[in-house]
């Protein structure tokens, strides 16, 4: 199984209202992308400094179905969604054996 990890903040301008808006969009993503298994996408409740304000957890198959969900019409339309509201975003991926 492969697991893919992105962690976002927000600009600080409409930022609950974008938080919740990428929330809802990412999770529609699972009813329309056949290669992702799993998605969960958690709105985060650390104030810390060093926190980020969403986090996205999703698993695929296999290294070719993250490509295919990398690359799919309705993956880049809210990843230019997110690039229009966020700050900056980490990103993890992982085989779990």
């Amino acid at each position: 199984m492969v697991v893919h990890i992105v962690m976002f903040k927000f600009k600080e301008e409409h930022k609950a209202l974008n938080i919740a808006k990428v929330q809802s969009k990412l999770i529609s993503l699972e009813s329309k992308i056949s290669c992702l298994n799993l998605m969960e996408v958690g709105i985060n409740f650390n104030e810390s400094e060093r926190a980020f304000d969403l986090s996205l957890y999703s698993t695929f198959d296999t290294l070719e179905d993250l490509q295919e969900y990398a690359s799919h019409e309705e993956h880049l339309k809210v990843v230019a969604l997110i690039k229009e509201v966020t700050l900056e975003s980490k990103v993890v991926d992982y085989i779990l054996e």
